[in-house]
């Protein structure tokens, strides 16, 4: 555990809460299919330290964070539970418009004892345009795909945070074709093949 606190820079308490959130992701993975059952044998590096890994990528002035197809709640709720007692202005939104994965969040914001969260059970393309200082998103899409969601809630200082596969270096080539915008890689510390792929100055091809 020290080593966690150390690399992570958590409290003992956010680790606590996040045993806890581990272990109801077992107990529920009985009932509803969350996460593949692959993963959930090494669910702590897969799903925890996975988010985890992003916390110092959150700009520390940030107010508002999308999450889009939160799933079983990584990164955003990972990231919520490190980042509550650290940024309490920070609002974050998980957006999963799959009834008992929200059901799901909703009993891990309850305790976890979760207060920057919301939890939205709708599509992205249903919701209204906001402005979001931070956008994460995990295994839902291709870069291209997530960037046409992402748009109507990006301003030119967005942080766009989405961990990749392998084939991230592909996904960017593709999404160029649509999209200008800034990047930066980053190796992920929890798979050799993947990266964290960080846009800012999204706009589409042909705007001014």
């Amino acid at each position: 555990m020290e080593n966690l606190i150390e690399k992570y820079n958590v409290s003992r308490e956010t680790i606590e809460l996040l045993k806890t959130y581990e272990a109801s992701l077992r107990e529920w993975q009985h009932k509803f299919n969350l996460v593949s059952n692959n993963s959930l044998e090494d669910a702590w590096n897969r799903h925890f330290l996975d988010s985890l890994q992003l916390l110092d990528l959150i700009p520390k002035d940030a107010e508002l964070m999308l999450d889009f197809g939160s799933g079983a709640g990584f990164p955003a709720m990972v990231l919520a539970i490190a980042l509550q007692n650290k940024t309490p202005y920070l609002k974050i939104k998980l957006i999963e418009s799959i009834k008992k994965k929200t059901l799901y969040l909703n009993h891990v914001a309850e305790i976890c004892h979760i207060q920057n969260v919301e939890i939205i059970n709708d599509r992205i393309e249903n919701l209204p345009p906001q402005k979001a200082d931070v956008i994460t998103s995990r295994a839902m899409c291709s870069l291209d795909e997530l960037l046409k969601y992402a748009y109507r809630f990006t301003s030119r200082k967005t942080k766009c945070i989405f961990p990749k596969g392998k084939k991230y270096a592909e996904e960017i080539s593709e999404a160029e074709k649509h999209w200008n915008f800034e990047y930066k890689i980053i190796p992920s510390m929890t798979s050799e093949e993947g990266a964290i792929v960080i846009i800012t100055n999204l706009f589409a091809k042909g705007d001014k």
